[in-house]
Parts: C-alpha cells; sequence; structure tokens
C-alpha cells in the first residue's frame, strides 16, 4: 500500500507539472470566449468592482453615477472597457443570497459571479486568485484593475492613466506601501502565518488593496499557478507575494492611493 501510494503521488505530481506546461503554452481550460466588444478588438482593461451579498446599496451608488445610464456599459466596451461587478457564490449553494444576485444580474447584467469561490471575509485572499484567473479567460485586454466597491472611482483618470502605460509589459500598478504584519489574534488585520515575515513584522512592498492593476501576463500568470500560489490574511498582500517572484515592473502611482471621506474611499484620479 506504502509503495501503492507513493507511485500514485508521483503520478500526481508528473500530471500537475505537465498541465501547467500545457496551461503555459496556452492550452487554457475552456470558457466562454467574450472578445469583449462587438468589434472583437482587444480591450484595454477589464474592471471588477469587488462586492458582496450586503452591497446592493454601494452598487445602486455606482450605478448612479459613472454606471448611470442603461446602455453606458456598451458603450464603455466601445471604448475598450469592460466593467463588472465581481461576486463569489454563497457557502448554502443555491440559498436566497445566491437567488437575489442572480435576479439582480437578470436585471442589470453586469456582475461576474465567480462559482467556485465562496463569498465570505475570511475567503477574500483566494477571491483575486478566481477574479484574474477567470477574467484572464474570459476577456483579452491588456490591463487587469481590481477595485472595491466603496471607491467613488474617477473612471476617466482610470482610463487615461491605464493608456499611457499600454505597451509596458509586466506592469504591476497601484499605491504601494508595506506596513505593520499584526500578530496578535483577535486584532483587526491579524495575520496567522505572521511568523514567515521576519523578526521585523513588516510586510514586503505591495499595491494596496483598494484599487490595484495587473498587465495580461501578470494576471495569466495567476491563472496558469492558481493552484500552487499561496494566500495569506489579505488578498493585496496575496497577490503582492505571488508579484515577488516575477520579473514585475513596480509602477507606484500616488493617484491610486485612497483616503476615507465618511466611509467610502476617494482617489486622487484625475
Amino acid at each position: 500500500m506504502v509503495l501503492g501510494c507513493k507511485d500514485l503521488e508521483r503520478r500526481i505530481v508528473e500530471a500537475e507539472m505537465e498541465l501547467t506546461l500545457a496551461k503555459s503554452q496556452g492550452y487554457l481550460r475552456k470558457q466562454p470566449q467574450e472578445s469583449g466588444t462587438s468589434s472583437g478588438k482587444k480591450l484595454l482593461a477589464v474592471i471588477g468592482v469587488y462586492t458582496g451579498f450586503g452591497g446592493r446599496l454601494r452598487r445602486n451608488i455606482i450605478r448612479g453615477s459613472w454606471m448611470s445610464k442603461a446602455d453606458v456599459l456598451a458603450k464603455l466596451e466601445e471604448r475598450g472597457i469592460v466593467v463588472r461587478f465581481v461576486i463569489g457564490r454563497s457557502a448554502n449553494r443555491g440559498d436566497s443570497l445566491d437567488r437575489y444576485i442572480d435576479e439582480e444580474n437578470h436585471a442589470m447584467k453586469d456582475f461576474l459571479i465567480l462559482d467556485q469561490h465562496e463569498e465570505d471575509q475570511e475567503e477574500l485572499p483566494k477571491k483575486a486568485k478566481f477574479f484574474f484567473s477567470t477574467a484572464v479567460q474570459m476577456w483579452d485586454a491588456d490591463f487587469y484593475v481590481k477595485v472595491d466597491d466603496n471607491i467613488d472611482l474617477q473612471l476617466d483618470g482610470l482610463i487615461e492613466l491605464l493608456q499611457s502605460r499600454q505597451g509596458q509589459d509586466s506592469a504591476y500598478i497601484g499605491c504601494m506601501k508595506s506596513g505593520e504584519v499584526v500578530t496578535e489574534e483577535g486584532r483587526p488585520w491579524y495575520e496567522p502565518e505572521w511568523w514567515k515575515f521576519g523578526d521585523q513584522k513588516s510586510y514586503f512592498r505591495h499595491a494596496a488593496g483598494s484599487i490595484f492593476v495587473l498587465s495580461r501576463n501578470l494576471a495569466r500568470y495567476i491563472n496558469i499557478n492558481s493552484a500552487s500560489l499561496k494566500a495569506y490574511a489579505h488578498d493585496d498582500t496575496s497577490v503582492g507575494s505571488w508579484m515577488m517572484g516575477l520579473q514585475a515592473t513596480y509602477i507606484d502611482d500616488s493617484r491610486l492611493c485612497c483616503t476615507y471621506s465618511g466611509q467610502d474611499k476617494v482617489c486622487s484620479l484625475a
């Protein structure tokens, strides 16, 4: 039995390596392809607005500002911009939470629903894997953008920023920071694996989680290697850890640094 298990383990490892190689050569698992625009041209960006089951008010606020007209998504896509609210599924699949989201999506048609992801605060770091992996398979874009739903986003400023970075491979763009690793359980932002971050207990440099951007090849890397990428307590530090081992170009843009105005965050894109 021991020898049989070892042989099975070896074959599983070999299969995983072959799958990774196949993905890296372009043989990605099939997903419904949306080449983005009706003309089929490549997109500038896919913007994923992270939202949750209790976020309908925030979604309606966004829909009432830069997504204010019925045809605004189609017009954005003509400009090469896809925008979707990003959400997973309930732990109790098919319950009222899922049904409400499906009904809202049927009416508004502005969601990217991550069927494999459980929408829960503790699962948030894994959401980045599912978002970037799904988005890069569904749409061919130069950039993939993660945005929180409590940001007062200045869309034209973001588009201008992205246009200025077109053609720049391996771009990792955001408000770069480091910061304290919280070691005391029960405190906000507690990091269960704090001991991995050295004696100074400080995170490596990473883009703050409110809004950050990955170029196509970095998003593809996450898709190809998602099964083996380690997620830490927070989504921004998790993505930052994945970038550390790559030849990523860190672009610290202060326009993506957000400050609180009431309960919402305002970024200085202009």
